[in-house]
């Protein structure tokens, strides 16, 4: 079933769309807040939370891209629980280095001010991963979208360890850079 079917399914309140989304991307919200948190049960559980977030938001939002809308909601469910539940004291997960990493770029806490800000941030972020080559673009979204630990992003590329930190530490860098000159730091 496409996306527009299956959204489709969510307009009408048909609750075969749970059913078509988990079928068609459950495996894809499963690694993304597989890779936040660390658990299988709480990475199920925020999948499940992602199909009830996507229910009691279609309508009256229709996403234009179905995987990234679930992929964004996945992301923030994961993220807040993770927050919630102090992952580190269960042992971890990425997050506590993802957060202190990007640090540098932007305070990863705190929320900026308006939404014509979140607005703004969200459109330079856009633009600039966008001007990265290929390869910096994928390595930057495995660590700081999907929090992938650095030794699978090497893994993942065929990198040393060392290259793929390198990699990171520059493209923080040139963001860093980039939201100085928007105003935004």
């Amino acid at each position: 079933m496409d996306d527009e079917q299956i959204v489709a399914l969510y307009w009408d309140r048909n609750e075969s769309a749970i059913r078509e989304t988990a079928d068609k991307y459950g495996t894809y919200c499963y690694s993304i807040a597989y890779g936040i948190l660390y658990s299988e049960e709480d990475a199920r559980e925020s999948v499940n939370d992602t199909y009830l977030s996507a229910w009691n938001s279609i309508p009256p939002h229709r996403p234009q891209i179905l995987k990234t809308f679930l992929g964004k909601l996945t992301r923030r469910l994961s993220i807040d629980k993770w927050r919630r539940s102090h992952a580190d004291k269960r042992g971890g997960g990425e997050m506590p280095a993802v957060a202190e990493e990007l640090s540098v770029c932007a305070a990863v806490e705190g929320d900026p001010a308006t939404e014509t800000e979140k607005k703004l941030l969200d459109e330079v972020v856009s633009a600039f991963l966008k001007e990265l080559g290929d390869r910096e673009q994928r390595v930057f979204l495995c660590r700081y979208w999907y929090a992938e630990p650095v030794k699978a992003i090497a893994g993942r590329f065929g990198f040393s360890e060392g290259k793929v930190k390198m990699m990171l530490l520059r493209t923080r860098r040139k963001l860093h850079d980039r939201l100085k000159k928007e105003g935004l730091l």
